[in-house]
């Protein structure tokens, strides 16, 4: 034990830019990180963006989980479309997971409207 290197626990480096931060609990602000490194950033203007996208974003998840469900009868051009959506909708189903998962109330909040909205119109 004698070879090992002294480990000192209460220094707290970081690769990342000062500006990043990695939140492991729901937190309030406009500085938040969404599926990009430096995505919104600072400026309130990109985090209302965010936001717009990320409202888009779960309104489309939801459409094409009605379209996905949609009848075109048994044809095999009909099983080619169904499943490139299917396969869309997984897609983007990830990426809403990833922007939940930045753990911003903002973001929670209208991903909730935007699941919500999109259920109630498209249904």
């Amino acid at each position: 034990m004698e070879n090992m290197p002294e480990m000192n626990h209460t220094s707290h480096e970081s690769h990342q830019p000062e500006h990043a931060t990695m939140h492991l609990t729901f937190f309030w602000g406009k500085n938040a990180e969404i599926l990009f490194s430096g995505w919104p950033g600072t400026c309130t203007g990109m985090y209302l963006l965010a936001l717009v996208f990320v409202f888009v974003l779960f309104l489309i998840v939801e459409w094409l989980s009605i379209y996905h469900r949609g009848r075109c009868g048994n044809s095999s051009d009909c099983a080619i479309i169904r499943t490139i959506v299917h396969g869309i909708r997984i897609c983007l189903g990830y990426l809403v997971m990833l922007v939940v998962m930045s753990f911003n109330v903002g973001v929670l909040i209208v991903a909730v409207v935007g699941h919500t909205l999109g259920f109630f119109y498209f249904w």
